[in-house]
């Protein structure tokens, strides 16, 4: 049995859990702060954050007039609230939206700013995220819409910067790549390639001349491999297509549909033409 000692000497070296796993993107935390200042009139210059690897909140040095605006650890955030209103401290806190409301203790000294917004953290993990504040003038939940389009126009862009949108290539049946296997393998084809019917390439000719690659590279098949490959394409196809047919389809009962049939009546009838013009195509025209 291990002593308390050692225990407690392995225990010093123990990466101390202060801060939040899911560090915040710099961007998506300037437009939380900002809205925060704007809304109760916070001075930015008295903005703190105590939340970060290896610190320690309640140690922290608070200077006169401090605001906390952070991504505390949501394991322990209800008495991070429970320090920081006791020490008069106020503060404006990323919170877990699914369990906001989870703190008893202290709920109705606090307001709950409800959004809806699933940020990307730089760690990878997607949180459903809101926020709770000790500025409350008596309102303990609110809904926050501005703040989430704020909040979900500049999490959509980083998203779309930090995505490499790969080019969608068509090729010929002698040509072969691990993410078709990998479609066959899904649908329950199964398909060999034998290393004297392959070659492989990281682009073709053509792609060359135009500055373009396959993407993880691919295979070059003999026309028998590639007969057999066509054949892994079309089962492949035929068990999508089934398991497409195969989704449940609810159809509408006698009485639904003499329900439809006396919608929209209050309306004047009217005509719908459909016409070409030059320039323009098919333009559709009413009266």
């Amino acid at each position: 049995m291990k002593s308390k000692t050692y225990e407690e000497f392995v225990e010093k070296f123990k990466p101390k859990k202060t801060a939040d796993d899911c560090y915040t993107p710099p961007t998506i935390y300037e437009v939380v702060k900002q809205w925060a200042c704007n809304e109760y009139g916070i001075d930015p210059a008295k903005v703190v954050r105590p939340f970060y690897p290896g610190g320690d909140y309640k140690a922290f040095p608070y200077p006169d007039g401090a605001v906390v605006v952070d991504n505390p650890p949501f394991s322990i955030l209800a008495s991070i609230c429970t320090f920081y209103l006791e020490h008069g401290i106020p503060f404006f806190l990323f919170a877990p939206t699914l369990t906001c409301f989870s703190g008893r203790k202290v709920f109705k000294q606090m307001n709950h700013i409800i959004t809806d917004c699933l940020i990307t953290y730089e760690n990878g993990a997607q949180v459903k995220t809101s926020f709770v504040t000790s500025y409350s003038g008596g309102i303990v939940a609110q809904t926050a819409p501005d703040l989430t389009k704020a909040i979900n126009r500049e999490n959509d862009r980083l998203i779309k910067a930090n995505t490499k949108e790969l080019p969608k290539y068509d090729y010929p049946m002698n040509v072969i790549t691990a993410a078709m296997m990998q479609r066959y393998t899904r649908y329950g084809v199964d398909l060999k390639i034998y290393a004297d019917d392959c070659h492989q390439v990281g682009s073709l000719d053509a792609q060359k001349r135009a500055g373009k690659a396959i993407f993880g590279s691919g295979l070059l098949l003999c026309e028998r491999a590639a007969a057999e490959h066509a054949a892994a394409e079309r089962a492949a196809a035929e068990r999508a297509a089934a398991e497409r047919a195969a989704a449940t389809r609810w159809e509408l009962s006698d009485r639904e549909k003499a329900i439809i049939q006396q919608l929209g009546k209050a309306r004047p009838p009217c005509t719908t033409y459909y016409y070409a013009e030059p320039g323009k195509g098919v333009v559709m025209d009413e009266d």
